[in-house]
């Protein structure tokens, strides 16, 4: 049932309401870059390296050829992300397609993974803070950088959403300037690389699997629909402009490194090498420092969209009421922002969130299999007047999507199914105890049909 609670009046003088809601104040540039910085990350300054070990001179066409792939897989979040109005994502459309038990598994499916893999890229901070500067090597300063750093993203993620997306717009601008520097250069001093050479099929497996770790997020902007503009059509324009955009610059990228042709030993920052070769320890520090602005704008990025999933879930009765509350001031879900940060924080502090890695591996597929068979059902049920705008290309579309996932899951180690049943069997615990303070204020809202 809805709620009906009466409210307040904060010290500012404005009326304090328990069941307001965040303005829908992120555009299509935010969604963009909400599902850029969720894909590009630390991984990029590794990538080029590791991949031109495995695929050679073929290596920035292999990426262009993945993406074609991959973009089946977020193809289905982005149709889907045309039916629904409210944040939520994956743990969403499940929730409609099978009900609410499962949609608080899939939700604690993508929080328990999302919180392991911020807690340790605290730590990937510090450590890239530690090479430029030595001080941060210190045990003691590394742990209350991780303290002030949590509470940072925090606050900022709280005090504002365009004032944390135009953050994260400075934050996207200090990590490519040098990276699009560093390519101009080396097409400038080297020129293009044309030679080609395939790699060998036995090489193939690898390069997918490394693909699949550098596109990994391009949809995360789904969970945070509730506050997108029009969302309907906002979400699906920024998922593809996104992906389209990341496959084209990692394919620079990888081109750029083959023209420089830095040490292949460098296999660690194999750009802060390419740096090194193009302008010497200048080149290097600087593509050092953007490491640093890259992991963290990610990590603000994380910050301002996953507390979106926990804010949804409170408000359809899944997760206990107070997460629900909304800043007066700064219009934002004020409590969901700072009960993730405060798990963040506490994870990363005591390094307890090894426990959760090994979820990093499977909690992906197990998203993407909730979502494909979400659209499945939708589709079959005409949910929301979704089967009216499915044509022949989604009967291409959705089994490679299942053929895609269905290899990944093979990827899976055996010890990550361990994790996965002893998460499930605590997410049944939680979920009826979620029950006891949960009030739904919403309920799913579906257009009935589309033009």
């Amino acid at each position: 049932m809805l709620s009906n609670r009466g409210g307040g009046a904060d010290p500012g003088g404005q009326s304090i309401t328990t069941d307001q809601k965040p303005p829908r104040t992120v555009g299509l540039a935010g969604s963009i870059l909400i599902n850029l910085n969720a894909v590009v990350g630390s991984g990029i300054f590794a990538l080029p390296a590791v991949l031109f070990a495995s695929a050679g001179t073929f290596a920035p066409y292999a990426i262009l050829l993945f993406a074609v792939f991959y973009g089946c897989i977020v193809a289905v979040a982005a149709k889907l992300s045309t039916v629904f109005r409210q944040s939520g994502g994956a743990q969403l459309y499940a929730e409609h397609a099978f009900g609410r038990f499962v949609g608080f598994e899939i939700g604690l499916f993508g929080l328990a993974s999302n919180t392991a893999g911020s807690a340790a890229n605290f730590h990937v901070l510090v450590s890239y803070l530690a090479a430029v500067f030595p001080v941060f090597d210190d045990p003691v300063i590394k742990l209350c950088t991780i303290a002030v750093l949590a509470v940072s993203f925090t606050c900022l993620s709280i005090s504002g959403t365009v004032r944390s997306i135009n953050t994260i717009a400075l934050g996207t601008f200090l990590k490519f300037f040098p990276l699009v520097g560093l390519c101009l250069l080396g097409f400038a001093m080297n020129g293009v690389p044309t030679e080609v050479e395939l790699p060998q099929f036995t090489q193939i497996e690898s390069i997918a699997l490394l693909m699949a770790f550098a596109f990994s997020g391009a949809d995360v902007a789904t969970v945070a629909a509730g506050e997108t503009k029009n969302p309907r059509a906002t979400i699906m324009r920024g998922i593809f402009i996104n992906l389209a955009g990341v496959a084209v610059f990692y394919a620079i990228i990888q081109l750029a490194y083959i023209a420089i042709a830095p040490d292949p030993s460098e296999l660690d920052s194999p750009l802060a090498a390419a740096g090194a070769v193009v302008i010497g320890p200048t080149g290097a520090l600087a593509i050092s420092l953007a490491v640093i602005f890259s992991v963290a704008t990610f990590q603000l990025n994380v910050f301002v969209a996953i507390p979106r999933l926990i804010y949804g879930m409170a408000r359809r009765g899944l997760l206990p009421d107070f997460l629900t509350y909304v800043s007066p001031r700064f219009q934002t879900p004020a409590a969901a922002i700072g009960v993730y940060g405060l798990i963040i924080g506490a994870l990363a502090l005591s390094g307890t969130f090894g426990s959760l890695a090994i979820l990093l591996v499977s909690a992906d597929q197990i998203l993407f299999t909730s979502s494909i068979a979400a659209l499945i059902v939708m589709w079959r049920r005409n949910d929301g007047g979704i089967a009216d705008h499915m044509d022949a290309r989604w009967w291409v579309i959705v089994p490679v999507a299942i053929a895609m996932v269905g290899w990944l899951y093979m990827q899976v180690p055996l010890s990550a199914f361990g994790a996965v049943a002893a998460l499930m069997a605590t997410g049944v615990v939680l979920y009826l105890l979620s029950k006891r303070s949960a009030v739904e204020h919403e309920t799913i809202d579906l257009p009935q049909r589309r033009t």
